[in-house]
């Protein structure tokens, strides 16, 4: 019996260690390819090492790009938009989380099913909603456009963290007389801080993900790094090499942050999961 379950762990940690590198995999051939040539980066057979590293692509990158421009939009909207929605979503949380009424399931799930609309569904008259508003490339529009989007599961993330909170410390909150307020600062808050700091992460990574209403709805002065991306791809073709800098230079600032509080937002992602 021990042996068949220390081959089962053994089996176990092999198949979490396979599906870890080919995850890995893609990141891993990005940043080797933006330390070739454009010739090695499309060369056939390819190369898994660059035989000849150069960093001519980063030093375009930067002489062809405000990279210090595009990096300050991303941070701006996306900590702008996960700050706004965590001062929406907190209070809405924990209503549904206490004071559930007989259609809070129901605005749950239909908050939910909002995330399956393809954003194109709604592209146009977001466009022309942003164009006669005069939002269209700013940061303040693009921030609000992805705090919407991203509304839904930072409201859902809240109400999963609130549900296992004992109703009962509240209630007693209420018996030593404090009011609405004094118990969602002074009591809920410093109680729910690991949730709510698991869901900003995931809600900064989100914002700092998004590409489609940042393509469509800013062109120059809020364009964030995936706009910064996008901009390696032009009519002549695809210059995998500089594509490759430029995405490894985005990337990096969020792929630190989340590899610092990875423990904090798996546990955030999995909280209430199991009981």
């Amino acid at each position: 019996m021990n042996d068949t379950l220390k081959w089962k762990r053994v089996g176990l940690g092999l198949a979490a260690w396979a599906v870890a590198l080919v995850m890995f995999f893609p990141i891993y051939w990005m940043l080797i390819t933006s330390f070739k040539t454009e010739g090695a980066a499309v060369s056939t057979p390819p190369t898994f090492l660059p035989l000849e590293p150069t960093l001519e692509n980063y030093l375009t990158v930067n002489e062809r790009s405000d990279y210090l421009k595009f990096a300050l939009n991303s941070v701006i909207v996306a900590f702008g938009s996960t700050a706004l929605g965590l001062m929406v979503a907190v209070p809405a949380a924990w209503a549904m989380a206490f004071m559930p009424s007989r259609r809070t399931k129901g605005t749950l799930l239909w908050m939910l099913s909002t995330k399956m609309l393809p954003p194109v569904g709604v592209l146009v008259p977001i466009y022309l909603v942003f164009r006669d508003w005069g939002l269209l490339d700013s940061r303040f529009g693009l921030t609000m456009v992805i705090m919407l989007m991203n509304l839904p599961i930072i409201v859902w993330m809240l109400y999963t963290y609130f549900r296992e909170i004992p109703g009962e410390i509240l209630e007693s909150a209420r018996m030593e007389g404090a009011g609405l307020w004094q118990e969602l600062i002074h009591i809920l808050l410093p109680i729910s801080l690991g949730g709510i700091a698991s869901t900003l992460l995931l809600s900064v990574i989100l914002a700092w993900n998004e590409s489609f209403w940042s393509l469509n709805l800013t062109s120059s002065d809020a364009a964030p790094l995936t706009a910064f991306i996008a901009s390696y791809s032009s009519p002549e073709g695809l210059f995998w090499a500089k594509l490759s800098a430029a995405s490894t230079l985005a990337i990096a600032p969020i792929l630190v942050l989340g590899w610092f509080s990875q423990k904090q937002l798996v546990r955030g992602l999995t909280f209430g999961a199991v009981k």
